[in-house]
Formats: structure tokens, sequence, C-alpha cells
């Protein structure tokens, strides 16, 4: 099922999210919805927070961002619980963009080396290393669960260049092909 993805302004997307058991409700079904969701609005990750769940959850495919002939370099994993461990690295510049704050992308420095903690689908837990794309999208929806959102790691000048149109979003005026769920009703 595809769900409402949630836009900037909506409070659980400033949360930082709780872990959970295996035991959750209903979770082989929301992972489900969240790839779903995911591939409708054309994202490459959604965490949890995004669909409105304050839980420690993000679903990530970095397939479609390899250049032809790399695709086999992307991942696409479901990371529950997830940790950092370490970044390492001198931060490398990339431009983002995100399914919660539409038509809005800057650059966001990022260290190249992610070391991330967390469990598969299956509760079983992984140690791995990722580098490159592959861990700029991690770290990307990672920022979700501890509540923080890519336009925070823009530059300065950049941020204060976004802020009317994060108003607008915020208080619903977004053209998306994709169904959103705004905190303030026009």
């Amino acid at each position: 099922m595809i769900l409402p993805i949630y836009a900037y302004g909506q409070p659980v997307l400033k949360k930082v999210a709780e872990d959970i058991t295996a035991d959750y409700p209903d979770l082989q079904q929301l992972i489900a919805n969240m790839w779903e969701t995911m591939y409708h609005a054309h994202g490459v990750g959604l965490a949890a927070p995004q669909i409105g769940s304050s839980i420690r959850l993000f679903v990530v495919d970095s397939v479609p961002m390899m250049d032809a002939g790399r695709e086999a370099e992307g991942i696409k994993r479901v990371f529950i619980n997830a940790h950092k461990v370490e970044e390492t690295g001198a931060p490398w510049s990339y431009e983002e963009g995100c399914l919660s704050i539409p038509d809005i992308r800057g650059d966001v420095d990022r260290p190249p080396v992610l070391r991330l903690r967390f469990l598969d689908e299956n509760f079983v837990q992984h140690e791995e290393v990722f580098t490159g794309l592959n861990a700029r999208v991690i770290q990307h929806e990672y920022d979700h669960i501890d509540g923080v959102l890519f336009v925070e790691r823009l530059k300065p000048l950049k941020k204060r260049l976004v802020q009317r149109r994060l108003e607008a979003i915020r208080k619903g005026y977004a053209d998306v092909d994709y169904r959103m769920k705004f905190y303030s009703v026009r």
C-alpha cells in the first residue's frame, strides 16, 4: 500500500526515533509498504518518520543512482535499529534532495566512509562499512531517524535562500505526484 509521505513541518520528522523489537506489529507489511511508497515517489531511500512512524527503520535502494555498468555497486537493504559506529574521511559535497521536502535540493558535506551497526528485516545483526553514494544515502536516511533534515546541513546562505520555499511546503504548497501529509492545511 502506498502511504502518504509526511512533509516538512510535521513534528514526527524532528523526533529521535525509537528502537523496535522483532515483535513490532505488522513489521513485514510496514516494510513492504515503505518500498512501495518509496518507488512510487521515485526515491532511493525512505525512513519510517517520513511515513509518520517514529521508529528506527529505513529502506535504501541506491542502484538507480549508480552509473551505467556500475549498478552492482548499489545496495537494496532494510535497516532496523541502525546506529553509527564511525564516520571517516574528508567530507565531500553532493547535491541531496528529500521526498519530505520536494523541489528543494542542495549540496551537503558528508564523510565518505560509514561503519554502521544494524538489524536486517529478519532481525539478523550486521556491522558493515559503506562508502561513496551508498554511505551518503544511508547517512541521509539515518539523519531522519535522528530527527535531522538535510536542509539543516546546508551552508548558511543556501539555508536562507530556501526559507520561503520551506515555509510554503510546511503550509501545504507542494507540487508532487505522490500523496503527502502536511502539518498545516491550506
